[in-house]
C-alpha cells in the first residue's frame, strides 16, 4: 500500500526502487555526480549535503525527486531499538544530555525522526555517583539510565502531558538539564527544598505535576534508612531522582519503606516501575528506556598477559600495557531480562548498536542471556552498527592480534565476535562509519597532538568479514566549529538511518555483501553468576572487616591537621571498594594499620622507595605517614603492603648458603624452610607457597 507523508506526496517502495533503476540505467547516471563508493554512501551524501550544484537541471532533476522521496519516507510508526551505554547511546537518541550544548537543541536525534525509538541500556558501570549508590542500594547501575532518560525528552510528549507551548518546552528542557545534571561533592543539603534550591530549581519553575513527582522521589530517599550514609556522599541529582522512584515503587501500601529488596522478583518490578515513573514524568512513553537486565552485574576484563581485572571503573584506569582479550559480565544473581526488551527486539524494524566504549557498552548487553539470540531471530529488521570515532585508551589503543599497529574497524568487529555468545552473525549487516575525508587535515593533526587517533575504516577487510561498510559525514559541524570537538551529530545520524531504512524497504541493497566466515565464536552462552558479592552487601562486609582493625597515627603533623583513625578507615574502605577483586580473606592476617612519622621511618630509601611494608609478627601494615597527603600514593602503598600480608607468617627458617668451587665463592643460594602447617598464618596453600 502507498503511504502518504505529511507534505501530501505519496511514497511507495516501488517508487524509490523505480527511481533508482531509472537513474542507474542511464549510460551516465546522475548518481555519478555523488563521489562516493556504493549506492548507500551516495544516497547518504545526497541526504546530508543535498543535490550537487552542477548548473544542469536535466542532470539533477532526478536526484531532487529521489531526495524528496527519501526524506518523505514515513517513520512515525517505525519501531527502532538502540542498544548501548552512556554518552554514545544518549547522543544517538537525542544528544548528549550531560553536555551544556544540549540545551541549544534538546529535541533532535532518533527520537524526533523515529518517535517509536526505544533504548536498551548497559548497567555494568560502577564509577562516580553510580558507584556510590551501589554501596547502599541493591539495584543495577543508574547513571547511564538517567543520562538516556533525559536525552529521550520529546517536545510533543511535554506538550501532551503538561500543555506547554514550544518556547515553554525549550525552557523546561534547559531546567531539566540543570536538575538532572546537578552534582554536589560534600554531602547533600539537609532537605529536599535546600537541595532543589542549590540546583537552581525553586518553586513554580517546573510544571506543578512534575515538581510534585520530583519532590516525592527525593523525599523517599531522605526518609529511607540508608539516607544518612547515601546522601552524605557525592551524587548526581538525576541519579537520586531515579533511585527514589525505584524505592517508591518498592514501598508498601502504607507508604513505608521496608528493608531493601534482595529478592529478585521484587527488585525486578521496582526497577522497571521506577524507570517508567521517571520516564512518564518527562513525558516519555512507558518502556522508552529499558535496562538490559534488572539483575545487578559487574565486569571482569581479561588482558592478553593473563591479568584479570574486576570492575568497569578499575579496568578503565588499569592501563595494563596489553590488549584486552576477553570481557565477562558477572551477574550477582540469575540474570533476568525484562520481557519488554525481548519484545521490542523481536518486533523492531530497525536495530542500532550505538557507538561507545568497545568492551563496556555493547558487549555487556549482548552477554545478557537471550538478547543476542533475539536480535538474530528477527530476520526482517535493518540492523546497523555505528562505529566509534576515536581510539580509547585502555580499550582500543592496542590491537589483540597485532599490538604494534593502529586500531581499525575490522578489529572492532573481531573483538565483538570474540566476546559475544554465538559471535556477530545476524546481529548487524551494515557498518556505519564517519567519513574522514570530510574532516580537514589540520583538525586531525591537532587531535593527534592531543594523542587522539581516529579508528580507520578498512573497507576491504570489513567486506571480507561479511558486512557492508558505509562512510558518511555523520559528525556535528556545530560542535566542530564552536567547540573544536569531533563527535557524532544526532540529527545527521538519524537522517542517515532514515535513508538506509528507505533502501532497506526498497530492497535496494540485496546481494551487495560478500560473506566469509569468522573463526568459531569463543564466548560461552552460560552466564557467569556470583551470588556472594552483591555490591551493597560487599560494602557492608568491608565496613565490618575494617571496624576490627586498630588504626595508629604516629605523626603529629597529621594529628594537627585533624586527620584521625576515622578518616584513614574511610579512605581505606574506598580503596577496597575500588578493587572488587580483593577477597575478604586477604584481611585474615591483618590486625593493625599504623601511619609512621617520616622521622621515625627507618626503611632504606637510597635504593628503593619503600613507603609501606607488612610486619607478620604483629600482623600490622606500616605506612609512612606523609604519603596520606597524596591519596593516590597512599592507595598504592596500602595495596603493596596488603599484598605482602597475604603471605602472612609462613617462613620457619631463612638462610643464605655460599656456593664454592676449589675454595672460590661463586655465589649464594637462598634457603627457605616453611613452618609446619599448624603454625602458619597465611592466605596461601602449601602448593601456592611452593609455587611462590
Amino acid at each position: 500500500m502507498p503511504e502518504t507523508t505529511g507534505r501530501g506526496s505519496t511514497v511507495t517502495n516501488s517508487g524509490i526502487a523505480g527511481l533508482l533503476h531509472r537513474l542507474e540505467g542511464a549510460s551516465f547516471s546522475p548518481l555519478d555526480l555523488l563521489p562516493r563508493q556504493g549506492l548507500a554512501e551516495k544516497l547518504l551524501l545526497l541526504e546530508l549535503h543535498g543535490v550537487p550544484e552542477v548548473g544542469n537541471h536535466m542532470l539533477t532533476a532526478g536526484l531532487q525527486d529521489l531526495l524528496d522521496n527519501l526524506r518523505g519516507v514515513p517513520t512515525r510508526d517505525v519501531k527502532v531499538v538502540v542498544l548501548g551505554g552512556g554518552t554514545g547511546l544518549s547522543n544517538i537518541i537525542g544528544g548528549d544530555s550531560r553536555n551544556l550544548a544540549w540545551k541549544r537543541s534538546p529535541f533532535s536525534g532518533m527520537k524526533e525522526l523515529f518517535p517509536g525509538t526505544r533504548a536498551v541500556v548497559c548497567v555494568t558501570d560502577d564509577g562516580g555517583s553510580t558507584g556510590e549508590l551501589l554501596k547502599d542500594l541493591p539495584f543495577v547501575a543508574l547513571g547511564d539510565i538517567r543520562h538516556v532518560l533525559l536525552s529521550s525528552l520529546r517536545r510533543d510528549g511535554l506538550q501532551e502531558r503538561y500543555g506547554l507551548g514550544n518556547e515553554e518546552c525549550d525552557r523546561l528542557a534547559a531546567q531539566l538539564y540543570d536538575l538532572f545534571n546537578h552534582r554536589y561533592d560534600q554531602g547533600a543539603p539537609p532537605s529536599v527544598d535546600a537541595l532543589l534550591a542549590e540546583a537552581g530549581i525553586g518553586s513554580a519553575v517546573l510544571p506543578a505535576a512534575m515538581e510534585k513527582g520530583v519532590r516525592r522521589y527525593l523525599e523517599v530517599l531522605f526518609a529511607s534508612p540508608q539516607s544518612a550514609n547515601l546522601l552524605g556522599r557525592p551524587h548526581c541529582l538525576g541519579n537520586l531522582i531515579v533511585a527514589g522512584a525505584m524505592l517508591q515503587a518498592h514501598a508498601d501500601e502504607s507508604g513505608l519503606l521496608p528493608i531493601l529488596p534482595v529478592d529478585q522478583e521484587v527488585r525486578h518490578a521496582a526497577t522497571l516501575a521506577g524507570i517508567n515513573a521517571v520516564a512518564e514524568l518527562l513525558g516519555c512513553r512507558v518502556d522508552t528506556v529499558l535496562p538490559c537486565t534488572t539483575t545487578p552485574a559487574g565486569l571482569q576484563v581479561l588482558y592478553t598477559n593473563g591479568v584479570l581485572v574486576s570492575g568497569e571503573y578499575k579496568s578503565g584506569n588499569a592501563r595494563r600495557g596489553y590488549p584486552v582479550d576477553r570481557v565477562f559480565v558477572q551477574f550477582y544473581d540469575e540474570p533476568v531480562v525484562p520481557r519488554a526488551v525481548l519484545d521490542a527486539l523481536s518486533e523492531a524494524d530497525i536495530v542500532v548498536l550505538a557507538p561507545g566504549s568497545l568492551f563496556t557498552s555493547i558487549i555487556p548487553i549482548l552477554q545478557v542471556p537471550a538478547i543476542a539470540d533475539t536480535i538474530r531471530a528477527n530476520r526482517h529488521a535493518l540492523k546497523i552498527l555505528v562505529t566509534n570515532l576515536w581510539v580509547q585508551k585502555g580499550e582500543t589503543d592496542l590491537v589483540h592480534d597485532a599490538p604494534g599497529r593502529r586500531f581499525y574497524v575490522s578489529d572492532l568487529l573481531t573483538a565483538y565476535h570474540r566476546n559475544i555468545p554465538g559471535g556477530v552473525r545476524g546481529l548487524f549487516d551494515q557498518v556505519l562509519a564517519l567519513g574522514l575525508e570530510e574532516i580537514s587535515a589540520n583538525i586531525l593533526q591537532r587531535y593527534a597532538v592531543e594523542d587522539k587517533v581516529p579508528i580507520y575504516l578498512d573497507r576491504e577487510r570489513v567486506g571480507e568479514l561479511g558486512f557492508q561498510a558505509i562512510e558518511a559525514g555523520i559528525y556535528s559541524r556545530y560542535a566542530l566549529q564552536e567547540r573544536g570537538v569531533l563527535q557524532h551529530d544526532p540529527h545527521s545520524l538519524a537522517r542517515s538511518v532514515r535513508t538506509l531504512w528507505a533502501l532497506h524497504r526498497a530492497a535496494a541493497v540485496e546481494g551487495c555483501v560478500v560473506r566469509r566466515d569468522f573463526p568459531q565464536a569463543m564466548c560461552s552462552s552460560t552466564p557467569l553468576v556470583n551470588r556472594l558479592r552483591l555490591p551493597s552487601r560487599r560494602w557492608q562486609e568491608l565496613g565490618r572487616q575494617l571496624s576490627r582493625f586498630e588504626i595508629g597515627i604516629d605523626d603529629a603533623g597529621l594529628i594537627r591537621e585533624g586527620i584521625g583513625p576515622k578518616a584513614v578507615k574511610r579512605e581505606i574502605l574506598d580503596i577496597l571498594w575500588r578493587h572488587p577483586d580483593i577477597p575478604e580473606s586477604h584481611f585474615d592476617n591483618l590486625d593493625r594499620i599504623c601511619l609512621v612519622d617520616p622521622a621515625e621511618w627507618h626503611r632504606c630509601q637510597q635504593w628503593d622507595n619503600v613507603f609501606s611494608f607488612y610486619e607478620p609478627e604483629r600482623a600490622e601494615i606500616k605506612i609512612r605517614a606523609d604519603v596520606f597527603r597524596h591519596l593516590r600514593r597512599f592507595e598504592i602503598a596500602f595495596l603493596v603492603a596488603l599484598g605482602q600480608s597475604v603471605l602472612g607468617v609462613y617462613a620457619g627458617e631463612k638462610t643464605m648458603t655460599s656456593i664454592e668451587k676449589q675454595g672460590e665463592e661463586l655465589g649464594k643460594v637462598y634457603n627457605l624452610r616453611l613452618l609446619p602447617l599448624a603454625a602458619r598464618r597465611t592466605a596461601l596453600s602449601t602448593v601456592e607457597l611452593h609455587r611462590y
